[in-house]
C-alpha cells in the first residue's frame, strides 16, 4: 500500500508539473481593436512579420471606424489593446474606464484636404478662412466632413475652426460620417473638404488631382497628438512580459516605417490597401509629410492635456484628468533600454 500510494504521489507529481509547463507555454491573448489609417501601421508590421507570434503573443485585430466605437469594446472587457486616436481614451478614462496610453504611434496625422471650387480659391492665393467666410456671405456653407462627436478628426477640425482660424461654427456644415465614406465623399464632390489621414490623403490626391491639403497637421493643431497603443490595465497587471514584448515590438515597427517604409509596406496592404490599393502608393503615403511616426508617448502628453481641455469646453468631457493618469511611460523606457543593448 505504502508503495503504491508514492507512486501515485510521484504519477501526480509528474503530471501537475506537465500542466504547469504547458499552461506556461501558451500564448498570450492579445484583442486588439484599430482605426485603419496609417497611423495604426505598427500594428500591421508586428501582425503581419510574426513578431507577436515570437513573443508567444496570440495577436487578433479588429477594425472600427472611430474611436468611440472601439472604447465601448474597450469597455466591455473584449479588448486588451486599443491602437487610434487617444481623444478617445480621455472620455475613457474620465469615465473610469481602466487604460494607459504606452506608446505614440504618430503626431499631425490631420490634415485638412479640400477638391473643387475650395480647393481652387485656395490654391488662387486665397486662405482657407477667407474661402469659407466668402461662401458663408454668400449664402452657401461649406460642407467638411469629420468623423463623429469625441473622435480625434472631429475635435481637431473643431480646435482648428474655432481656436486657430477664429471661425464661427455657424459659418460652416460639418457632417460626421465615418473614414471611408468621407474620402468617397471627396471624391465624389458630396463635401467641400473633409479631415483625414493617410493613406487617404495619398489615395485622394491620387485620383482627384485638384485636391489639395490646405490645412496641414501642425496648422490644423500645433503638436497634434495622433495615433497611440493603448492597454488595460488589467492586461498590464496580469501579463506584465507580454505588455513589455508589445511595447517593444511597436518601438521596431516605428523605426521600420520611418528607416525603410518599401520593406513596411506589404504588412500595411491588407489591412489598409485591402488588395485595392497599390504598394506604390502606400510607399508614398509613408513617406507622406503628412505622416509622422513616433513612438516616444512624452512627446504628446502636453498637446493631449491641451486636447482635453479643448474638449471640455466642447461639451464631449465632463471633467478634465490628471493627464498623467492617461499615461504609462515606463514600458517604453524598459523597451528602448533593451534595445540598446
Amino acid at each position: 500500500m505504502r508503495r503504491l500510494g508514492f507512486a501515485a504521489i510521484a504519477l501526480f507529481a509528474a503530471a501537475a508539473l506537465s500542466a504547469s509547463s504547458a499552461s506556461a507555454a501558451d500564448p498570450v491573448r492579445v484583442r486588439a481593436g484599430y482605426i485603419p489609417v496609417l497611423g495604426s501601421g505598427q500594428l500591421f508590421v508586428v501582425d503581419q512579420q510574426g513578431w507577436a507570434k515570437q513573443n508567444n503573443i496570440a495577436l487578433t485585430t479588429t477594425q472600427f471606424d472611430s474611436g468611440p466605437n472601439m472604447i465601448q469594446a474597450l469597455a466591455s472587457g473584449t479588448l486588451e489593446a486599443y491602437v487610434g486616436g487617444v481623444g478617445p481614451l480621455l472620455v475613457a478614462r474620465g469615465k473610469g474606464i481602466k487604460v494607459k496610453v504606452v506608446a505614440a504611434l504618430a503626431t499631425e496625422e490631420l490634415v485638412l484636404v479640400a477638391g473643387g471650387s475650395f480647393a481652387k480659391a485656395v490654391a488662387a492665393g486665397k486662405t482657407p478662412k477667407q474661402v469659407i467666410e466668402e461662401a458663408a456671405a454668400a449664402g452657401k456653407k461649406i460642407k467638411i466632413s469629420t468623423q463623429p462627436a469625441g473622435s480625434v478628426p472631429q475635435t481637431v477640425l473643431l480646435y482648428w475652426l474655432v481656436k486657430v482660424a477664429g471661425i464661427d461654427l455657424s459659418k460652416v456644415e460639418i457632417v460626421p460620417m465615418g473614414i471611408d465614406a468621407t474620402q468617397q465623399a471627396l471624391l465624389a464632390g458630396a463635401v467641400d473638404a473633409g479631415t483625414i489621414r493617410e493613406p487617404a490623403v495619398t489615395i485622394v490626391q491620387k485620383r482627384d488631382p485638384n485636391a489639395r491639403v490646405v490645412v496641414s497637421g501642425a496648422g490644423m493643431f500645433p503638436a497634434q497628438p495622433g495615433s497611440v497603443l493603448a492597454l488595460t490595465e488589467d492586461f498590464m497587471a496580469k501579463q506584465p512580459a507580454a505588455a513589455l514584448a508589445l511595447v517593444n515590438d511597436f518601438i521596431r515597427a516605428t523605426q521600420l516605417l520611418q528607416s525603410d517604409p518599401k520593406a513596411a509596406a506589404p504588412s500595411l496592404g491588407a489591412a489598409l490597401g485591402r488588395g485595392i490599393v497599390d504598394e506604390e502608393t502606400l510607399v508614398s503615403a509613408i513617406k507622406s509629410p503628412n505622416q509622422k511616426f513616433g513612438a516616444d508617448p512624452q512627446v504628446i502628453v502636453a498637446s493631449t492635456d491641451e486636447m482635453q481641455r479643448f474638449q471640455k469646453e466642447q461639451g464631449v468631457l465632463d471633467k478634465v484628468i490628471p493627464i498623467e493618469e492617461l499615461f504609462d511611460r515606463s514600458l517604453f523606457v524598459k523597451a528602448s533600454a533593451q534595445q540598446k543593448k
